[in-house]
């Protein structure tokens, strides 16, 4: 049997060793237009920044590293120019001598990755304007940096690579510039929590533009639509990307909803023998069931090896994503998985909020906090998905929340989590489990929550509401959420008599925790519609700031 394969980063390679582990006598090949394979994309920020120093450490795998562990054939600088579908046969052209040539496959897999996507800005093809998608963009970024000595950039996008980008320039002593369309950073993020992340950047010397459109790029400036102009000595587009199906879409292979290309859990395409794996290709959604795109390193391995065990008679299948990212800037780890809040709310479900801020462990052992946004399922309880922004830990509780999701995990089934507990790791109860509860008592124990996206529409909408601060009297008389009274948690049931029953009531403490108890007061006291402020005070004050 012989396998061809196009494409030689990570799906691609990641195939072969498949196949080759599963069959020792099939004949496998790969071609991949680009001189660089098997390479550490996610890595090429950090040798831009100097953190990485050797170039090298990014591309461990030569052509020779295949030949010699896996006895496949990998041509570098080729490019397959179609495929016959009917003779199963590609034409293929060696970019160093122009020389074309046939070559008949039993099995082809098409791992053509993505290309970045390049918005309509004029003098985008300037020679100090670039892009991040492979090796070679690295080292042209690295040389510009080098030869020209930019004191400013201008990142356009903020996306993973984007941020990560912004710190690596910044840490050379480059001014920064990010530009983003939305109107918050980390397109990711519901705005709520990408607060956190653009009050970071700032705070850290990174100039960010948010609801702009970037339409011109001259020397030295980047001009956006409402004609502001920003000083550039480079400028790096890191827009997102969009997957490379042109040679596939001319053979006749099918595209999905998304126009990536369409697989069945086997990776197979609606084309026989031919399959495809990694950023060219549609996923499906594990919360939804729905098809998405989402290219990331992780899923272009899964599937890789996907492909590669099916094409030599295994029977993996591929179980879905929930398009689970997490990256870290200026020390600060961004990370989500599952649906959004905005993503749920157009998925037709009616979704249950909370906002958990906890330290990842004791202060005493130096804790930090961390902002957990949990989402769920009013209805079912299903958990749906949860961002993080924290520091120390947040790595390690996304993958609980992403394993719970997976599963189908309710809200209340993270609190019975066993959970590894020590002062040096976590609290007693982890601020997983918290979440957890907080959702739950939300959901099923009559304990509501309101947003403060959601409080602050109610006070625009002057809805008769009455709004309680349990803090202490010094905090409040400092700053407290418009039109409330105080009323300290320790003096709170002296006063209930000034309250209304009949009438809405929020509370709220500076996190949540003391709001909660004041909330649990009014309800033991015949208090009918009673929420509590999700996050707190802390969370409102933020929230504002993204409205």
């Amino acid at each position: 049997m012989r396998i061809i394969i196009i494409g030689a980063v990570a799906a691609g390679t990641s195939a072969a060793a498949k196949a080759r582990r599963n069959d020792e006598d099939a004949e496998i090949i790969i071609y991949d237009m680009d001189g660089f394979i098997s390479y550490s994309g996610c890595g090429m920020p950090y040798y831009i920044g100097g953190e990485v120093e050797d170039a090298e450490k990014l591309t461990p795998r030569d052509p020779a590293f295949f030949k010699s562990k896996y006895n496949v054939d990998v041509f570098v600088r080729h490019e397959v120019l179609s495929i016959d579908v009917e003779n199963k046969t590609l034409e293929i052209q060696n970019l160093l001598t122009g020389q074309t040539f046939v070559e008949q496959y039993d099995k082809l897999v098409i791992a053509t990755g993505a290309s970045s996507f390049l918005p309509p800005i004029s003098g985008a093809d300037e020679e100090f304007v670039f892009t991040l998608r492979n090796i070679g963009d690295m080292n042209k970024i690295k040389r510009c940096i080098n030869e020209c000595n930019p004191k400013s950039a201008v990142i356009i996008g903020t996306g993973f690579i984007g941020l990560e980008v912004c710190e690596n320039l910044k840490g050379l002593g480059i001014d920064v510039t990010l530009v983003e369309h939305l109107s918050h950073v980390t397109p990711g993020l519901d705005s709520d929590m990408a607060v956190y992340v653009e009050e970071h950047l700032e705070k850290n010397g990174i100039h960010v533009f948010t609801s702009a459109t970037a339409t011109k790029i001259e020397k030295n400036r980047v001009i956006l639509a409402d004609l502001r102009e920003i000083q550039a000595d480079m400028v790096i587009i890191s827009a997102g990307v969009r997957p490379n199906t042109e040679l596939a879409v001319k053979a006749g292979v099918e595209l999905g909803m998304t126009k990536a290309i369409k697989v069945n859990e086997k990776m197979m395409t609606n084309i026989e023998e031919i399959y495809a794996c990694g950023d060219c290709i549609e996923h499906y959604h594990i919360v939804t069931g729905k098809p998405v795109y989402r290219p990331l390193g992780s899923t272009a391995n899964k599937t890789g090896r996907i492909a590669g065990d099916v094409i030599t008679g295994g029977d993996l299948r591929f179980r879905g994503i929930l398009g689970t990212g997490i990256f870290q800037i200026f020390g600060m780890t961004v990370a989500q998985t599952g649906l959004s809040e905005r993503e749920a709310i157009r998925e037709g479900f009616d979704v249950e909020v909370c906002h958990n801020i906890k330290p990842n462990k004791p202060d005493y052992m130096g804790g930090n906090e961390m902002v957990m946004k949990g989402i769920a399922d009013r209805e079912s309880g299903r958990l749906l998905g949860t961002q993080i922004v924290g520091y120390e830990g947040v790595d390690k509780r996304i993958d609980v929340f992403v394993t719970a999701i997976t599963y189908q995990g309710k809200a209340e089934d993270l609190f019975h989590l066993d959970l590894a507990y020590a002062p040096p790791f976590s609290t007693t109860k982890d601020p997983v489990m918290y979440t957890g509860m907080i959702l739950d008592n939300a959901i099923n124990q009559g304990r509501k929550l309101i947003t403060a996206d959601r409080l602050s529409e109610k006070l625009k909408s002057e809805e008769k509401i009455q709004i309680v601060d349990a803090r202490v009297e010094a905090q409040y008389d400092k700053d407290h959420v418009e039109t409330a009274v105080n009323m300290p948690h320790s003096k709170f049931r002296e006063q209930l008599q000034d309250l209304d029953p009949r009438v809405m009531t929020v509370t709220y403490c500076n996190k949540g925790v003391t709001g909660n108890a004041a909330q649990n007061i009014l309800l033991n006291h015949g208090f009918k519609e009673v929420y509590n402020l999700s996050g707190g005070h802390k969370n409102y004050r933020k929230t504002k700031k993204s409205l």
